[in-house]
């Protein structure tokens, strides 16, 4: 039985070509982002297979994913990799006096996609194919170029650009100090794009219920695909409400980290577009298990960034999905996904389809090998 040899896990810095801003640093919550932490994770066994997974973190987080992987590399080693579910539990269970949340399930997280990559390569397909594809390609849409630290004008020329290159939507930033400023945003792109565009706002949990709800009736009429984040993550009444008394649906879901946490979105009826997040909340074994919840409550999903992961959970979910395209971790690969006609495209090699860049060594600043 071939058995994990080697487990390396490295922390990437990857740089983004520009700062971005939304309205967490309006508010004085945050400060703007400039790179994104990576954590990788490779995984090798006795017979030279290899599966590569990743997490991430934004601003601050990331030594503390790497020294949580770092910890736990060494037990996998020995271990049966088809295992995938057992070797979950045993590597959460290490870290259950800390937290099953958060940074412990987060840096587990690398390890799972390793592996599910490692079964998907074995199997010689894709990720999403292995896990029962019900197509091979889903809409997407593009939020990088909607940020408050752009301009109007420079939100349009984004616009156009990511309409051209055949993305399916565009999303925008909400939430600044001054409602009407969002208003005015929101009003000139759907001018710019005409009603046939998909348009969605992401507000990134910066307003009281009742600045939401003026905010939601305001941005009912111009056809939003969906109202993201209006309220804290854990307000799971809240969103609820919103969602009873808007036309607009309630998106949200991407800062949660357990399938504990996103199933009270679903009990509690808070959303129609759950956005879970794979390294988020550990790893490709746990968010299935939330996609099952969701699918069984005929909710629809939208999950978070990392496209280069869920474009295979996409595919494998029974409803249409929306991915978000985010191009800030691109550097890092080799690979690029095709996006045509409104739709991006699951990759045809196996496993996740990506292989690191020439480049991402030189944004290596820590690694260990077991």
């Amino acid at each position: 039985m071939d058995r994990i040899k080697h487990v390396e896990v490295s922390l990437l810095e990857v740089p983004l070509a520009r700062p971005v801003a939304d309205a967490k640093v309006l508010t004085g919550r945050q400060k703007a982002l400039s790179h994104v932490s990576m954590l990788t994770a490779t995984i090798e066994t006795d017979n030279g297979a290899r599966g590569f997974g990743f997490s991430y973190s934004l601003r601050a987080g990331g030594r503390a994913l790497f020294a949580h992987a770092q910890e736990l590399a060494g037990e996998l080693v020995g271990e049966d990799p088809r295992d995938i579910g057992r070797l979950w539990e045993k590597l959460a269970w290490l870290g259950a006096s800390v937290s099953r949340t958060g940074v412990t399930v987060q840096a587990i997280a690398a390890f799972d996609i390793a592996l599910w990559d490692l079964k998907a390569r074995a199997a010689d397909m894709p990720i999403g194919k292995l896990l029962g594809a019900y197509r091979d390609d889903v809409a997407c849409y593009n939020t990088s170029g909607g940020y408050l630290s752009s301009s109007i004008d420079e939100v349009l020329a984004n616009v156009d650009a990511s309409l051209e290159r055949g993305l399916g939507g565009v999303k925008l930033k909400v939430g600044q100090p001054d409602l009407a400023k969002d208003i005015e945003r929101v009003a000139a792109v759907r001018a710019h794009v005409g009603a046939g565009v998909p348009m969605m706002v992401d507000a990134n949990q910066q307003w009281d219920f009742a600045t939401a709800l003026r905010a939601g009736l305001l941005l009912d009429e111009y056809g939003l695909v969906w109202l993201e984040e209006p309220l804290s993550a854990y307000d799971w009444r809240g969103h609820a409400q919103l969602r009873e008394r808007l036309t607009t649906p309630i998106a949200t879901g991407e800062m949660l980290s357990s399938v504990a946490e996103c199933t009270e979105l679903i009990r509690h009826e808070s959303v129609t577009f759950l956005q879970p997040d794979a390294p988020r909340v550990g790893g490709i074994t746990p968010f299935l298990k939330i996609a099952a919840l969701a699918e069984h409550n005929r909710l629809k999903l939208a999950p978070h960034f990392v496209m280069e992961i869920h474009i295979h959970l996409a595919c494998a979910y029974p409803h249409e999905v929306w991915v978000e395209h985010i191009e800030w971790l691109e550097p890092a690969f080799n690979e690029r996904l095709e996006i045509k006609g409104g739709r991006m495209r699951m990759p045809s090699g196996p496993g996740l389809g990506v292989t690191l860049s020439d480049r991402a060594p030189e944004w290596r600043v820590d690694g260990a090998r077991v």
